[in-house]
């Protein structure tokens, strides 16, 4: 098995509206669902986090800037980490993704282990 980094991405904008109790509640059982369908396949390896939209980018020269979103309208937020035997079969276990109803996308990438 193959351990692959799925990448929740959504827009920035739509994500800052408010969602009432009920509607966030709606959407948590939703990926507690989609996640536990994984996990019941012994292909979850990490639920992972989601991430808050404060960060900071650090490029060469030391040049850091505020927030990692500073100049696009998409935004990272979160990751999963699942195990499959091919991209494919990644990708087929991502279709069932929450955020894919509320406009977001999963961005599916093979993970390389490093050697130490």
């Amino acid at each position: 098995m193959n351990e692959f980094l799925l990448i929740f991405r959504r827009d920035a904008e739509a994500t800052a509206a408010k969602r009432s109790p009920e509607q966030m509640q709606t959407m948590m059982n939703y990926w507690r669902e989609w996640i536990g369908g994984i996990a019941t396949q012994n292909k979850l390896v990490a639920v992972g986090n989601r991430l808050d939209t404060a960060g900071s980018v650090i490029k060469p020269d030391n040049v850091v800037t505020d927030g990692p979103y500073v100049e696009v309208k998409e935004a990272i937020g979160g990751y999963t980490i699942i195990k499959a035997s091919t991209l494919e079969e990644a990708t087929e276990l991502s279709k069932g993704c929450p955020i894919l109803s509320v406009g977001g996308s999963v961005e599916v990438r093979p993970i390389i282990p490093m050697e130490v």
